[in-house]
């Protein structure tokens, strides 16, 4: 008998959407974990030296020296807050997560898509779902 994992595995491929690799998975946890304290050593590390970084939302794209540049603003702003985020799919390199931005004084609820190769991020966007995180 199919255990439940094999179970989602088997759904998840006929629906073309495969499980995150490990790799891609820790990626993704680095990147939360070094957003939430504005590590530019490891943000910068994790970040193709071509990566761009659009924020839709505000109509912004960034190079990867720009995004590093911006944590100094970033960091002020993330004072306090908690980020807690899912992998929702992943599919031929690129790995779209919902993610809690969970401010002091407000939420926000966050759908944010990576490029991934090579353990490095090459392209991530981000675009808002909800001003809570009730949904999350």
């Amino acid at each position: 008998m199919l255990d439940r994992r094999a179970l989602v595995l088997a759904a998840a491929l006929l629906l073309g959407v495969a499980p995150a690799s490990a790799d891609d998975e820790a990626v993704i946890g680095r990147w939360y974990s070094a957003l939430l304290v504005a590590d530019r050593t490891e943000l910068s590390d994790l970040l193709a030296d071509n990566a761009r970084i659009r924020l839709g939302d505000l109509g912004i794209e960034q190079s990867k020296q720009e995004f590093i540049a911006s944590m100094d603003e970033w960091q002020g702003a993330v004072s306090g807050a908690a980020i807690r985020h899912r992998i929702e799919k992943t599919a031929g390199g690129t790995v779209t997560v919902i993610a809690c931005y969970d401010f002091p004084s407000n939420e926000m609820l966050m759908q944010e898509t990576f490029a991934i190769a090579g353990g490095h991020i090459s392209a991530s966007s981000q675009s808002t779902i909800a001003e809570s995180c009730e949904a999350f």
